[in-house]
């Protein structure tokens, strides 16, 4: 009997070590559209979100072939690009950056990752000039807290970067209502808003605050999730099945995408749980 466990456990554990091999080394494409009267012309967005660096093929290329097979009209990055660490290189998101900006527009809202650079500069050095310079010169539009309109399409483009604050391990940290107005202003009703906010957390308060399409990332889809079930099991900040772990969610006529992410950081594994790409299709609602 036991032998007969012993040797059932041994191959369970060989396959999940299988997946997990598998797993972190692809990503699938998951399409969205959304239909609003106030949108003027029908155009395609590519979400890139939570890359940390990593690499599909010799300098992103399976990535690069996938979004070029989507034929956006622009790109959107919901952050963490890279991963903040002493001393690490910024070549690859901008080599990335780089490949794209020479073919579409690309709007940038950061992430934890970006936002710690900027805050400790004691450990990080001169990292965030750099890579914010970087982005300068490849035309990136990086929006901090701040919004870009696109009048041709009727939409505005915000992104958000909350304090650190919001990010803190083991619990979610209480928002105060009108925190989201106060870093972005009021939101224009009349056009398509869509909003990158990193954490998926406040998804309630970037409704209050009146987003129509939230855009997350973070979570990495709770880098394990349960097969059949589907629930990402942790999160970035220590919580065991977190409500937003990845996909679409909806509040108060506001809805979100939470993408699973494109890369891993600190244990860099994904099981059950491929990178995700997101391609939206958004529609003029005759």
């Amino acid at each position: 009997m036991w032998n007969i466990l012993f040797v059932v456990m041994a191959v369970a554990a060989l396959i999940c070590l299988w997946v997990i091999i598998y797993d972190t080394h692809r990503f699938v494409v998951r399409e969205y559209a959304f239909r609003d009267s106030r949108i003027k012309k029908n155009f395609r967005a590519v979400v890139l979100a939570d890359l940390h660096n990593q690499k599909y093929g010799k300098n992103n290329e399976m990535l690069l072939d996938a979004i070029r097979e989507a034929k956006p009209d622009l790109i959107l990055v919901a952050g963490d690009l890279l991963t903040a660490k002493p001393k690490e290189k910024l070549d690859t998101a901008l080599a990335l950056l780089r490949e794209l900006t020479a073919q579409y527009p690309v709007y940038y809202g950061n992430g934890n990752h970006e936002h710690r650079l900027k805050l400790y500069p004691d450990v990080y050095g001169d990292m965030a000039e750099r890579y914010a310079e970087g982005l300068r010169e490849l035309g990136v539009r990086l929006l901090v807290n701040e919004h870009a309109k696109l009048p041709e399409y009727g939409v505005a483009i915000y992104g958000s970067e909350i304090d650190r604050f919001y990010y803190k391990r083991f619990g979610v940290k209480p928002m105060a209502g009108d925190y989201m107005e106060s870093i972005l202003g009021k939101v224009d009703k009349s056009v398509y808003s869509i909003l990158i906010a990193h954490n998926p957390d406040y998804f309630p308060k970037y409704a209050g605050w009146g987003a129509d399409l939230v855009l997350a990332g973070h979570v990495h889809g709770g880098m394990v999730r349960i097969p059949f079930w589907g629930r990402g099991v942790v999160s970035p900040n220590v919580r065991f099945f977190p409500k937003y772990d990845g996909g679409q969610f909806t509040e108060n006529g506001s809805v979100m995408l939470v993408s699973r992410g494109l890369g891993m950081h600190s244990i860099p594994i994904r099981l059950f749980n491929p990178g995700e790409l997101l391609v939206l299709d958004f529609q003029a609602k005759v």
